[in-house]
């Protein structure tokens, strides 16, 4: 009884000095910071980490432009990928420059872009929630700690959705595959700035860490069978609590969160859903809302030329009230879901195609305009829309290696769903 009193008032101890020092911290189903509550419209930029290095695809002046227009929009908090991608791969949809080339070898120009990044913010007053691992290969993720691991090279998805999510499944089954991801997410977590001389537990510029960008156990496929599903998605669980531990070990001052989209990346499981988020680890809950990638728009195709040739030009207008009455229904559902457990709830990704779907800078954006404006009326603790692009203009309809960073990851047509500061 002694040592379980002695833990609880370590953490109530933590958390008050962490409240004390600028940290965000939780408070019921709302977030408060120095006193005051917190609640933020923030936005993705996957690649600030990148733009604040001085190697291939670095660009520190136009880092200091973007978080300075943010900044004057009210846009305080940014969601991105803790520094660049994971190994080296030549498929044209994979992210550069890579952060871990090799398993524990490291860019160091991009860590240092890291902390240029969290120090410009600290400078501002400003957040960010920063993401350890990717379930998606446009940065590696799973699949390179996969291949990493010895289980072979890693399936296309854009040719076999099947084989992608058998194979993807098999992440946290794979012991080495899982202690490669965590020896990173330690390294990442204790790391010390560079710029400020700070570790990274001590900066207030970090709200939270994440454990992977849209994590799923990858079950619904045809290829697994229902006792296989069971076992994946009680190792899927406990990868998450196993991960959170790992970094709250660490760093107590920083909120932790799992990235997850929420009842379709869970499988469509509410239980699974529940529980993930459920660990005393996992501090707040988030969902993520995708209407044309989901099919609300017509077909769920996320190219531009396909989405016009199957959903008809004028879908993004036409499909408005689907699109906002499907996200009601689908925001509400994971909300009713995880109410019981008490925590904030942030809808950390949504986005909507531009009129037309036309992905070109400065071109309408009536619809999405309308859409955004629904997303702020819901009762969340924050939201961040997919994504801020800035003064980046797309030389390409794909990204080809060190054109300018847009919201949209390679493997999307670059004005998709970016948001330009012409818009």
């Amino acid at each position: 009884m002694k040592r379980i009193l002695c833990v609880v008032t370590l953490l109530i101890y933590a958390t008050l000095r962490a409240a004390s020092q600028g940290f965000v911290c939780v408070e019921g189903t709302g977030f408060v910071r120095d006193g005051q509550a917190y609640t933020f419209d923030g936005t993705n930029m996957w690649y600030a980490a990148i733009l604040g290095s001085t190697g291939q695809g670095g660009d520190r002046a136009r880092l200091v432009r973007e978080l300075d227009e943010l900044k004057r929009r009210g846009i305080m908090n940014i969601r991105a990928l803790a520094g660049g991608s994971d190994g080296v791969s030549e498929k044209a949809s994979h992210t550069w420059p890579s952060l871990q080339p090799e398993p524990g070898v490291y860019n160091d120009t991009l860590l240092v872009g890291l902390d240029f990044f969290i120090a410009e913010l600290e400078k501002r007053g400003m957040t960010c929630v920063l993401y350890l691992n990717n379930s998606w290969d446009w940065s590696g993720g799973f699949g390179t700690y996969l291949e990493w691991a010895g289980a072979g090279p890693a399936p296309d998805g854009s040719k076999d959705w099947d084989a992608f999510q058998k194979y993807h499944s098999r992440f946290t089954l794979d012991k080495k595959a899982m202690r490669l991801a965590a020896n990173h997410a330690r390294y990442i977590v204790s790391r010390t700035n560079t710029i400020t001389g700070q570790p990274y537990s001590q900066s207030p510029a970090i709200m939270a860490w994440e454990l992977c960008n849209e994590p799923r156990p990858f079950v619904q496929c045809s290829l697994i069978s229902p006792k296989e599903k069971s076992a994946i998605k009680r190792a899927f669980a406990k990868w998450i609590q196993q991960q959170a531990q790992i970094i709250k070990s660490i760093d107590r001052n920083h909120l932790v969160t799992t990235g997850s989209e929420g009842y379709y990346g869970c499988a469509r499981d509410s239980a699974l859903l529940r529980q993930i988020h459920a660990f005393p680890e996992i501090d707040y809950c988030c969902i993520h809302c995708w209407p044309n990638n989901w099919g609300w728009c017509g077909p769920a195709i996320a190219e531009t030329a396909n989405c016009r040739k199957h959903n008809g030009v004028s879908a993004p207008q036409d499909s408005l009230a689907k699109a906002i009455d499907k996200s009601q229904w689908y925001i509400g559902m994971n909300c009713r879901i995880l109410a019981p457990l008490g925590k904030p709830i942030v809808l950390e990704e949504y986005g909507y195609p531009r009129d037309n779907y036309d992905i070109r800078p400065g071109t309408p954006v009536t619809a999405r305009r309308k859409y955004y404006q629904f997303i702020k009326t819901l009762p969340l603790a924050g939201i961040n829309f997919w994504g801020w692009a800035g003064e980046a203009r797309p030389t390409h309809d794909r990204w080809q290696r060190w054109a300018p960073y847009t919201a949209d990851p390679a493997q999307e047509e670059q004005g998709l769903y970016s948001v330009f500061d012409n818009d």
